[in-house]
């Protein structure tokens, strides 16, 4: 069962966390070049008294490693979640004792970076049902639990929640997005860097809390600002909502197919992956619009997780819709998870799907399929990933010295810490008629019931070959010390890695650029060397009739002269 996603032994390529052995052990499985692209390995733990309910990747004692926190509850004993952390070596795991989780809490967190360090924490409810913060030290000992300062009236946490930790507001500042019972709340990072609150969000209009999906944050109009999608089923009449400009809109999906069945969101039933009604994003088609996979059911109740394609919409009260595309996958039956990933780390979304093999079959038995994405048009795209940069190592100029050593698939290892909560990444560059294009997005900003955030953004350029322009990267420090970073005229089909470090230092950010060449690329240099060969072989051939005559010409005078001399 898939978990999460990270890159675990730092080789730059994107590692898969899963859950097995009826939800008591979890296993990475490491990211390959080659085929089979992902492979079990011996990172992996296993709890007897455990239930694990998440995992969430991610540098929690500072020290540029990978380390490993799960959820899980007490076969025994449900009332509260349990927390441990995994902490993670050069080359090992350490596996940590069950009766000593390092902290409890309920339902599960979100994790941010509360106090701008570069560890990884915590955002939750707490045992007594209070919201809390808890802060990640460099010693592996307990958080610091930090009560969050709510005003008068503030509603319940929701359970499950979709809490989120991104830029709003378009300062690059990380703000923290909170699900309640009642309504949306927004705390916005002000310019020390710090949360206040700024705003309530309110359902629309007629949902009610359980009726209500998980929130989704994207850029659905390719307008460079961040929407707020909600999947929403209203008795028996499913929706999807998107907030934008301070007001609800009903995208009104088209949820029959071709053989009039009707569809809809499937209902929370407390399994894996359909415990939630969850819509998850990624540009399929890298038209720049960001579409979405989702698990619908119909009449029958069979699951199944299809695309929806982000698509014009004319002459509607936003310029965009999704459309079902029912016959873009395979149809796997009682499929009950649709996510996207980047197999083959060329900047093409893949699909994987978890379905269940029959209807007979245990409940909690899951098998893994993979769709692969071969687009039919050449499209180029952007891909950036955002590292913690903070190091317990300095060189003599104020800069992080690489850890590990090493060599990966893809060139020397960087051990500059594991992919950081929240980041914003923006860009802008010009289409091909002329035209001004850009998007942001926020790389890992949910981590809790199977967000399946991939440690990367990727942005569509569709078929524009221009240089992008600008890409911006901003993390939450505060203002004074400077929070961002744009680097210029970024080469099409790059995957970017950006160190924001060293910390109030932009300028000093480093960023590593490796260019996949596209379709189009190769046809153009493979025409090239064409070329350059047929030039060669035609330079050739005259050069060769050239020496043929001159040898004639030669052999001419040498008889010339000899008649003449008789």
């Amino acid at each position: 069962m898939p978990a999460a996603f990270g890159d675990f032994n730092s080789d730059k390529l994107t590692d898969m966390f899963v859950i097995q052995k009826d939800s008591k052990a979890v296993e990475v499985f490491l990211g390959s070049s080659q085929e089979p692209l992902l492979r079990p390995s011996n990172y992996s733990c296993e709890f007897k008294s455990l239930h694990l309910t998440s995992v969430v990747p991610g540098d929690f004692d500072g020290d540029g490693n990978m380390d490993i926190l799960i959820t899980s509850l007490n076969r025994s004993d449900t009332s509260a979640t349990l927390v441990h952390v995994l902490w993670g070596g050069m080359n090992h795991i350490n596996c940590s004792k069950e009766d000593e989780p390092i902290m409890k809490m309920k339902g599960q967190p979100l994790v941010l970076d509360y106090n701008q360090d570069m560890i990884a924490d915590l955002f939750g409810m707490n045992v007594d049902g209070s919201r809390s913060f808890w802060v990640f030290n460099t010693n592996r000992t307990h958080p610091l639990a930090i009560p969050m300062n709510t005003e008068k009236g503030m509603a319940k946490l929701r359970y499950p929640h979709s809490h989120a930790f991104l830029d709003l507001n378009g300062d690059f500042a990380s703000d923290l997005f909170v699900t309640t019972e009642k309504n949306f709340e927004i705390w916005h990072g002000n310019d020390e860097g710090k949360l206040e609150f700024n705003t309530t969000v309110e359902f629309p209009s007629g949902a009610k809390f359980d009726q209500v999906g998980q929130s989704l944050f994207m850029d659905v109009e390719l307008k460079g600002k961040m929407d707020h999608v909600l999947p929403v089923c209203i008795r028996s009449k499913c929706t999807i909502y998107v907030h934008s400009g301070g007001n609800w809109h009903d995208l009104k999906i088209d949820f029959q197919d071709k053989d009039k069945n009707t569809w809809s969101f499937v209902t929370p039933n407390g399994q894996k992956y359909t415990d939630t009604i969850t819509v998850r994003g990624g540009d399929f088609n890298l038209d720049g619009y960001p579409d979405l996979l989702a698990t619908l059911k119909s009449s029958d109740d069979n699951p199944k997780s299809f695309l929806l394609e982000n698509v014009p919409c004319s002459g509607c009260a936003f310029s965009r819709k999704f459309s079902v595309q029912w016959n873009a996958f395979p149809p796997y039956n009682r499929s009950v998870l649709g996510t996207f990933f980047d197999f083959y780390q060329n900047g093409v979304l893949d699909v994987i799907i978890v379905h269940q093999p029959s209807s007979g079959a245990n409940k909690n038995h899951y098998e893994m399929a993979a769709f692969k994405n071969d687009l039919d048009y050449d499209a180029n795209f952007v891909k950036v990933t955002v590292l913690a940069g903070e190091c317990q190592v300095g060189s003599s100029d104020g800069g992080c010295v690489e850890r590990g050593g090493g060599w990966g698939e893809h060139g020397p290892k960087s051990r500059y810490g594991a992919n950081l909560p929240g980041p914003s990444v923006s860009y802008h560059t010009t289409t091909q008629e002329g035209d001004l294009q850009g998007s942001v997005a926020a790389q890992l900003s949910q981590s809790a019931h199977f967000a399946l955030q991939l440690p990367y953004c990727i942005f569509g350029l569709g078929r524009t070959p221009n240089f992008v322009d600008a890409l911006t990267v901003g993390v939450s420090w505060p203002e004074a010390e400077g929070r961002k970073r744009t680097w210029t005229q970024i080469i099409p089909n790059s995957q970017v890695v950006v160190v924001p470090w060293p910390r109030g230092q932009p300028s000093k950010w480093r960023a590593r650029l490796f260019v996949t060449p596209s379709r189009l690329v190769l046809l153009t240099a493979a025409a090239l060397v064409g070329t350059c060969a047929l030039i060669a072989a035609l330079i050739g051939i005259l050069y060769w009739k050239e020496r043929r005559e001159d040898r004639k010409e030669k052999l001419q005078e040498a008889h010339r002269f000899h008649f003449d001399a008789m």
